[in-house]
């Protein structure tokens, strides 16, 4: 029997290599067995044939092929494990099937999947040119492109007719939005155009619906994905185009084992197949801004963008509903339509303060200060945590308890009291928990008279509502003052996205209420200048040496003693003293769900140097991290830090 090097799909960092076996004849790279390991039977992915057997090793048998990936996808894992310093069969495991599953019967797609719009008569100049050049480069063996333009410039029709070029070519096309859930427009015009050619991928599929829909993927029977980032993986036949709508989102980004970026990956895999990768936003990430061609839509079809008013502040005595706010919102009240206010904190208050010893509630796990909700109790947004809303201070005994700053809860509360001929709709996390909610609630809106959808960020994103003459955002201070280099890139695309939103088909305002009028990203963001912004914020970074210009590659180590992760990761710091490598730390983070924390960050330009090298040193250091309780995460491309 032939030979084969063939990865088990284990977790474990101390298997995470290759192993021989014997295969069955005809076995290729790419071929799902089940295989014996430490007296179990698991799968794993054979990466390579006819190799050599081990001198001196007796070569163990793997069972039947189970099933296959296709070899693009193979290359593309091991790439993927490489650069995010993360173990093969983590990666192989994104792009192998899971085990069979009882096919299900297939379902119909949802009807919220089905609002799609008709092919329009004709194309602006400006959608013509970038279909020609996406064409262009898909006849030229592929490329990278980004796709600008306001919302309602009409990008989303350049990808339908960027993927049906694709189709005629025969052809497959990948097209990838931040969160299946809030984007049931996009999903319904690509159905409409394309009918039971689209597949979707979403995580609410059964396994057994979800390998139905991989088979027809893989089969061609369904030619063009639509899906969120782990779409990035489907197996579609000989590609032709992927596409990242809303590319700026940071969900695109895995926050779990292996950490990867669906944005790089995609451009991997465009690389690899001769597809033509095309980033789309209104608001893109000075990443792409300054490493992409760009293909711009000049203009919004149909209306003028809104008018963007700030409110500043210092100088009203409302909060949360400033007086400019309130005289919008009974505009609408009275002569109906609908209005969108963006506030990013849930709860019906921040923190929960004692004036007479200045302390705050907090988690008993995590070094955050609790949230109070409608429930009467505080909740940690980080663990789960809860307890009820104290009558008196705990450490002093005070009754001087304030409730610092408000959260949707009490938004809605406060438009209940002033205006109460508005519905009220509340999406976030809490109320969105529900199967189905999200979908009943976007609905409840768009039927409305007058209605007002109160939210956290998803009221912002990808929503295409007529009727909208008012958003606002509550508080623009609370993205400002988080401690992340990019607080103010997050800020004006949240305000910038939000516009959006107003006056699709009528004249509307956006107000944007911050106790810091003069803050850069609110003036670019209040003239729609997005060239402007990106131009400022890319001085900004390359005077700092934050990508674009340099990459970033950020190592936590976690442990139940407070000292052990700064000290593990001290060691590690001397090991990673690299040319061309500026390294920060090891410095303390917030403790979480009970763990003490410690971070080192790297600014490199070769990330996939350090990661790699970073994953092989915990490697070899695992077995003593596990006798010290001490776990760790390589993250390259952090979008929090």
């Amino acid at each position: 029997m032939p030979l084969a090097e063939i990865y088990p799909l284990v977790s474990a960092r101390a298997l995470a290599r290759a192993f021989t076996y014997d295969v069955p004849e005809g076995t290729e790279a790419g071929a799902v067995v089940s295989i014996g390991l430490a007296g179990r039977r698991v799968r794993g992915v054979v990466v390579e044939t006819c190799v050599e057997a081990p001198p001196g090793v007796e070569i163990a048998a793997a069972g039947d092929v189970v099933d296959r990936v296709p070899g693009p996808l193979v290359s593309l894992a091991l790439w993927l494990a490489d650069y995010y310093g993360s173990t093969p069969a983590r990666a192989l495991a994104l792009v192998a099937p899971h085990a069979r599953a009882r096919r299900g019967e297939r379902r119909m797609p949802s009807r919220e999947a089905l609002p799609g719009e008709p092919e329009p008569e004709e194309l602006t100049p400006a959608q013509r040119a970038a279909v020609a050049r996406i064409v262009s480069a898909l006849d030229t063996g592929g490329g990278h492109v980004l796709l600008h333009g306001p919302t309602g410039s009409g990008k989303t029709e350049v990808y339908l007719q960027a993927s049906a070029a694709v189709l005629e070519r025969g052809r497959s096309a990948i097209v990838l939005v931040p969160e299946i859930a809030l984007t049931p427009q996009a999903v319904g015009r690509f159905r409409a155009r394309f009918g039971d050619r689209i597949a979707v991928l979403h995580s609410a599929l059964t396994e057994a619906e979800r390998r139905d829909e991989r088979e027809r993927i893989a089969s061609g029977e369904a030619p063009v994905v639509v899906g969120a980032r782990s779409a990035v993986f489907a197996p579609v036949p000989a590609l032709g185009l992927i596409v990242v709508d809303e590319e700026h989102d940071a969900s695109y980004k895995q926050e779990s084992d292996p950490r990867y970026d669906a944005r790089t990956v995609a451009a991997k895999r465009a690389a690899l197949e001769g597809a033509v990768a095309v980033y789309g936003s209104a608001t893109p990430r000075p990443e792409s801004w300054a490493r992409l061609e760009r293909l711009d839509l000049p203009a919004r079809i149909g209306a003028p963008l809104p008018t963007v008013r700030i409110v500043d502040l210092r100088r009203e005595a409302g909060y949360p509903l400033s007086a400019p706010l309130l005289a919008e919102l009974a505009a609408v009240e009275e002569k109906g339509g609908r209005a969108i206010l963006l506030l990013n904190r849930r709860g019906i208050s921040g923190a929960i303060h004692c004036r007479a010893c200045g302390r705050s509630r907090r988690c008993r796990s995590c070094d955050v200060a609790l949230t109070l909700h409608s429930d009467r109790r505080l909740h940690c947004h980080h663990c789960g945590f809860v307890e009820a809303m104290p009558e008196r201070c705990p450490e002093c005994g005070s009754v001087e308890l304030a409730r610092i700053g408000a959260g949707t809860q009490r938004l809605e509360a406060e438009l209940a009291r002033r205006l109460p001929g508005l519905e009220r709709i509340r999406l976030d996390a809490d109320t969105a928990a529900r199967p189905g909610a999200l979908h009943e609630a976007l609905e409840r809106f768009a039927g409305a008279r007058a209605a007002v959808l109160v939210g956290t960020q998803m009221v912002a994103k990808g929503h295409h509502f007529l009727g909208v003459a008012v958003a606002a955002v509550v508080d623009a201070d609370t993205g400002l003052a988080f401690p992340d280099f990019r607080a103010e890139e997050r800020t004006f695309q949240l305000v910038t996205q939000l516009a959006g939103r107003s006056g699709r088909d009528a004249p509307g305002i956006v107000l944007v209420q911050t106790f810091q009028p003069d803050a850069m990203p609110l003036v670019f963001a209040a003239r729609h200048d997005v060239t402007g912004f990106l131009a400022q914020e890319l001085a900004r970074r390359e005077e700092l040496a934050y990508p674009p210009f340099r990459h970033l590659v950020s190592i936590i180590v976690s442990g139940s003693e407070p000292a052990a992760p700064a000290r593990a990761l001290a060691e590690l710091r001397d090991a990673l003293r690299l040319p061309g490598v500026r390294l920060i730390g090891p410095a303390p983070l917030l403790r979480l769900r009970g763990r003490h924390r410690a971070q080192l960050l790297a600014k490199t330009s070769s990330p996939r140097a350090l990661a790699s090298k970073a994953a092989a040193l915990l490697a070899a250091a695992a077995p003593a991290m596990r006798r010290d309780g001490l776990s760790a995460v390589v993250d390259v491309d952090p979008q929090s830090l």
